[in-house]
């Protein structure tokens, strides 16, 4: 066969049929494009599907992040603990409001924080600081053990932001992520590598209202119009007391975070497959499990620890010094073979603009985890045999097979 028509297999890929389409084409064909009906439709239905009270939705989940970090009130003189092994949007946020980041170490083997490294971050190696909030990251759709983390959080009287981007679907302790049981807020993303798409678009869950229309004033450019909370009511109401129809006011800084009605339409499709999604993404990781157990110990295949996984990434873990090859040889091999690979993270802590903050310092943990991990293809477009070429490539090229 040509190798123009070998399949490529991306590692994360959205999935659109008819119905996602058919849904954005009504909305260019009506009356809003951006600020319109549906985008309550989908907060509503958003959060009933993680069993929240609210949710509130952006334009990304970054800028889901970068909210939440606004809904605490964290700012200049406060600090935030954050896992290491992520995006570097969770660290980010908390730079964006002037608040410092206390960088935690994860389990080697997850790359997940557990309790011991949450622990030692609040010591900020033996030096107590005054930490307004901890990021709990839910890596490649694995949960981390959120009642555990929150009795630590609980006994500190700091509250607990959930970075779940990774884990729309999965569940722990008998609870479904975003229902905020054991944090203050949930943050997901609707990239189109995610668990449901919409182009682009972020969502904050909560339990509580008042916080809630906070933040929907500020993905607005910090604008309300309810007459309740005006200020200037010389300016607000006419001679007659009745709210004058164009004003509005901004009570503090906001930002442009406002997500489309397009957007909205494609989520509310892509809500009611997410059950389907990740079915498929749990298939398709049993039978990695499967095909990738002839490589071990050399090649490890990340497991299902706690909970009930989303799998938002398959990651293997590969001893590259013991095989004689390089990542980024593997990665190259399996490019030209047809198979997309990635590597989730550098660990953040080590990036140039961290370094020049707060210096070079080591996270053993996350620096082992990053060592040998590689994310393989996943996602609902792909077949078992497709995880089954990947693992054959994958041990052809290690020299395992």
């Amino acid at each position: 066969m040509s190798q123009s028509l070998v399949k490529f297999l991306s590692y994360g890929k959205h999935s659109l049929d008819e119905d996602d389409i058919a849904a954005v084409i009504e909305v260019l064909e009506g009356n809003w494009l951006t600020t319109g009906p549906n985008i309550e439709k989908f907060e509503k239905a958003f959060a009933a599907k993680v069993n929240a009270k609210e949710a509130v939705v952006c334009s990304s989940g970054s800028a889901a992040l970068h909210l939440a970090m606004l809904g605490l009130q964290c700012g200049p003189g406060d600090a935030v603990i954050v896992p290491t092994q992520t995006f570097l949007a969770t660290a980010n946020a908390c730079r964006y409001v002037g608040a410092e980041v206390i960088f935690s170490d994860v389990d080697p083997k997850t790359g997940l924080m557990s309790p011991k490294q949450l622990e030692a971050a609040l010591l900020h190696r033996g030096k107590k600081v005054n930490v307004k909030a901890i990021c709990v990251v839910h890596l490649a759709g694995q949960c981390a053990d959120l009642r555990a983390l929150y009795a630590i959080a609980d006994r500190e009287g700091i509250p607990i932001i959930e970075d779940a981007c990774h884990a729309l679907g999965a569940k722990v302790h008998e609870t479904t992520i975003g229902d905020c049981h054991f944090s203050k807020m949930a943050t997901f993303s609707f990239h189109p590598v995610k668990a449901i798409c919409m182009g682009e678009g972020g969502a904050v869950t909560l339990n509580d209202p008042t916080i809630a229309n906070r933040l929907r004033t500020l993905r607005s450019h910090g604008m309300n119009r309810g007459e309740t909370v005006f200020q200037n009511t010389d300016l607000a109401f006419a001679a007659d007391g009745a709210q004058n129809p164009w004003y509005y006011e901004m009570s503090e800084l906001g930002f442009n975070f406002r997500a489309t009605d397009m957007q909205c339409a494609l989520g509310l499709q892509q809500l009611k497959k997410l059950d389907y999604f990740v079915e498929k993404r749990r298939a398709l990781m049993k039978q990695y499990s499967s095909s990738l157990k002839s490589l071990a110990p050399l090649l490890k295949l990340q497991k299902e620890r706690i909970g009930y996984s989303a799998w938002h990434l398959a990651v293997v873990h590969i001893d590259f010094k013991s095989l004689g090859v390089s990542r980024s040889e593997v990665m190259k091999k399996l490019q030209e073979d047809g198979v997309g690979t990635q590597v989730h993270y550098i660990p953040v802590h080590l990036q140039p603009y961290y370094m020049n903050r707060y210096g070079k310092f080591s996270l053993p943990g996350a620096e082992t985890y990053y060592a040998s991990c590689l994310s393989l293809p996943l996602h609902a477009q792909m077949n078992l045999e497709d995880v089954d070429r990947v693992a054959r490539l994958l041990g052809k090229i290690c020299g395992v097979i």
